[in-house]
C-alpha cells in the first residue's frame, strides 16, 4: 500500500512539475507578476461595489405602512430613518427636543404616504448635543443606498458638523412632494 502512494505521488510531482514547465515556457514571469497584481487590485475594489439590496426593498416596500402613530417605527414618513424616534425622545417627528438642535446634515428618503397614495421627500436630522435618547429604536432602509456615498446613507452620526457630536434622536421634516420635485 505505501509502495501504491509512493508511485502516485511521484506521478503527480512528474505531472506538476510537466504543466509547471510549459506555462513557464509560455508565459513569463512579468506576466505572471502582471496578473497577479491586477487580481489583488480587484479583489481591493470588490468591496466598494454596491449591495444588491433588491430584495429587501422589495420586502420593506410590501410592508404595510401607517399613518396614524407617530411613535411607530412603521409611520410611513419614517420608510428611510435609522435612528431613535424623536416623538418618543420628547420632541415630535419633526421637531427636536428642547436642549438640542437639529444636524446642519441629513439624509433623505422619498417615503409614500398610505393616506393619499402620494411620494414625499423627507429630510432625516439627527438632533444633536444631548445624551442619546434609549427609546424607540428604528432601523429602516428602503432605499438606503451604501456607505461610500455618504449623502444616500443613513447609517452614520450627521452631527459631525454641528458643535457637539452626541445623537440624541432623529426626526423626519416633510420637505415636498417628490413628483413636484421631479418637474
Amino acid at each position: 500500500m505505501l509502495k501504491l502512494f509512493e508511485k502516485l505521488e511521484i506521478a503527480l510531482d512528474r505531472s506538476f512539475e510537466k504543466k509547471a514547465r510549459q506555462h513557464a515556457s509560455v508565459y513569463g514571469r512579468r506576466s505572471f507578476i502582471s496578473r497577479f497584481g491586477t487580481a489583488l487590485v480587484g479583489a481591493g475594489v470588490l468591496p466598494m461595489l454596491p449591495f444588491d439590496r433588491f430584495s429587501e426593498a422589495q420586502a420593506a416596500s410590501m410592508k404595510n405602512r401607517q399613518d396614524t402613530d407617530e411613535n411607530a417605527c412603521d409611520y410611513w414618513r419614517y420608510c428611510a430613518l435609522s435612528g431613535r424616534l424623536c416623538s418618543c425622545c420628547g420632541g415630535g417627528p419633526s421637531t427636536c427636543p428642547t436642549g438640542s438642535e437639529p444636524s446642519k446634515v441629513s439624509w433623505i428618503g422619498t417615503c409614500e404616504n398610505p393616506g393619499d397614495k402620494r411620494n414625499y421627500l423627507v429630510s432625516y436630522n439627527d438632533c444633536c448635543g444631548k445624551v442619546g435618547c434609549d427609546q424607540c429604536r428604528c432601523s429602516n432602509h428602503e432605499r438606503d443606498k451604501p456607505g461610500y456615498r455618504m449623502g444616500l446613507n443613513s447609517g452614520i452620526s450627521w452631527c459631525m458638523a454641528n458643535n457637539s457630536s452626541s445623537v440624541h434622536c432623529t426626526v423626519a421634516v416633510i420637505v415636498g412632494l417628490a413628483d413636484s420635485a421631479a418637474a
